[in-house]
């Protein structure tokens, strides 16, 4: 296969402006998108963007309906590289870790798991409870990657824009992309702290941490 094709979908979680940041940085590498909206998907994109579904076409390949089980998404013969869930909400985690989707996105990444391809889940939640926790180590289990959407402070993001991009950066460099633009600590942060750098521990401190280390 030439060109790198990869599914982006949609679920009904907040932070559609991440998904559609993803999308362009994915443009940008000329990788073949096939994009998947849920119901509540497309009503969370609105409301948080204004866009709807149809405006994403020219960011993408192909748009796929999430009711159509018989695209081709649906199955292993298909040959993708990767897939993001972005946001990932909680039920469709929950609905991943079962295999229990009945939607054409939980299909899809089911066949990802099972095709021993990569699959990203941006969950979006907080806070966490024990069925979401299980839910997640049974995905990361089963070879998925959950990726939260948590923020890179260390950047300094000057504005909402700055944080959405550095998600979106960090999702599409775990599909395995290269973002240059993505802050990288040690370099191009300006923040990595040198051993010689570092203050010196005191003889206390550092029999405390032989202890906890022992």
């Amino acid at each position: 296969m030439g060109m790198a094709r990869v599914i982006v979908a949609i679920s009904g979680a907040s932070g559609a402006a991440v998904a559609v940041d993803v999308l362009h940085l994915l443009k940008e590498r000329a990788v073949e998108v096939h994009l998947i909206v849920s119901h509540w998907g497309a009503i969370t994109l609105e409301h948080e963007t204004g866009m709807r579904t149809r405006d994403l076409q020219p960011l993408v390949h192909t748009i796929h309906s999430n009711k159509n089980m018989a695209s081709a998404l649906a199955s292993g013969s298909y040959p993708v590289d990767a897939m993001a869930i972005v946001p990932c909400s909680a039920r469709t985690l929950g609905a991943i870790a079962q295999g229990t989707d009945p939607s054409l996105l939980g299909r899809a990444a089911d066949v990802c798991l099972k095709e021993r391809r990569k699959l990203v889940c941006a969950l979006r939640e907080t806070p966490l409870s024990a069925i979401h926790l299980a839910n997640a180590l049974a995905v990361t289990n089963a070879g998925g990657i959950v990726a939260p959407l948590v923020p890179t402070f260390y950047a300094n993001p000057h504005s909402v824009s700055d944080i959405v991009h550095d998600m979106a950066s960090r999702i599409v460099e775990s599909l395995g992309f290269r973002v240059e633009s993505s802050p990288h600590w040690g370099e191009n942060t300006g923040l990595e702290i040198h051993r010689s750098d570092a203050p010196a521990l005191s003889e206390s401190s550092s029999d405390n941490i032989h202890a906890l280390n022992n």
